[in-house]
């Protein structure tokens, strides 16, 4: 759409769940405000999986960033990885536009929220902005952000 730009100019990274081994439990992003872009790519990598374990994610829709009325988008979930059926050193994207959260109702935050059971797994996820609505996207890339080239 935009072929000079760079696409540090188009993506931002919103929130991510740093890689790591992460015991079975649930992990979420802080929660992001989705008026700063036309959309929202949630990207969860999985690693090694533990004997029998399982990596489900989902996007959560909120009122605020403490989270008031949080609940489910509605078909924002991936199918279950697991180690069963070759679910390790996989990714799965969910795509998201502002009309799919419960605007009416005044929700307009987001997060992602990753759980493994069973057993452990290595897992990483990031919550990108996509086409930023005002300025580049490089201004709304969270703190941990080290470097742009």
């Amino acid at each position: 759409m935009f072929p000079n730009a760079k696409g540090s100019e188009q993506l931002s990274i919103l929130a991510t769940l740093d890689p790591g081994n992460q015991a079975p439990g649930v992990a979420n992003t802080g929660w992001v405000p989705l008026s700063t872009h036309h959309g929202l790519l949630a990207l969860v990598q999985t690693g090694a999986l533990a004997t029998g374990a399982t990596v489900d994610a989902k996007l959560q829709q909120a009122q605020d960033t403490n989270g008031t009325g949080a609940k489910d988008v509605a078909g924002k979930s991936i199918a279950q990885l697991t180690q069963a059926s070759n679910g390790a050193n996989r990714q799965a994207l969910i795509n998201l536009r502002p009309e799919e959260l419960d605007v009416n109702n005044g929700f307009a935050f987001v997060r992602l929220v990753v759980t493994v059971a069973a057993a452990a797994a290595n897992t990483s996820a990031q919550l990108l902005g996509v086409n930023p609505r005002l300025t580049s996207a490089e201004t709304a890339n969270q703190a941990a952000v080290a470097q742009i080239v």
